[in-house]
């Protein structure tokens, strides 16, 4: 059986949650699945294949997904990788393809990435942090949509599947 990372970096848990999603549906399609905080992965040896999400900041992926990707580059590079990134506190991820961010665009080039995805963030409405409070007095909400990161992470798996075949 393929086993595949979900790795993630999550401020907040939004994105961590979102991580679990994929897992899920990984793991419901057939395959197996490891969700981990990327910052707690010294290796990805048993892995086949590697998702790896960071929640987004004024356009930056979270430091541990930055990091994580500076650590591991060349193992990343010898297995299909795929990139997520949270946070549009609004429903922009929903109703168009967002534009990765710039340091996203380069690892994904550096990775050569087969694909990446925008989903929504969440930030609660009692955010903790002088910019997290200020930015929750206007944006506070759930914008992550489940179906959407399902059906993203479900071709994901087709496309393992048919690779394995």
């Amino acid at each position: 059986m393929m086993r595949v990372l979900v790795a993630y970096a999550s401020e907040r848990g939004g994105t961590a949650e979102i991580a679990d999603w994929i897992g899920t549906a990984l793991r419901e399609a057939g395959l197996d699945a490891d969700v981990r905080p990327a910052g707690e992965i010294a290796g990805l040896g048993g892995y086949d294949a590697a998702v790896l999400g960071g929640a987004l900041y004024a356009g930056r992926w979270h430091r541990e997904a930055r990091h994580f990707v500076r650590h591991h580059a060349d193992a990343l590079a010898h297995r299909p990788v795929w990139l997520f990134s949270s946070g549009p506190l609004d429903h922009t991820a929903e109703e168009k393809q967002i534009a990765l961010a710039p340091g996203v665009a380069k690892v994904a080039r550096r990775l050569n990435a087969r694909g990446h995805a925008t989903f929504g963030g969440r930030l609660s409405p009692d955010a903790q942090g002088f910019l997290a409070s200020k930015i929750a007095k206007r944006s506070s909400g759930d914008f992550r949509d489940r179906g959407q990161v399902t059906e993203w992470a479900a071709g994901i798996a087709r496309e393992l599947r048919g690779a394995a075949v």
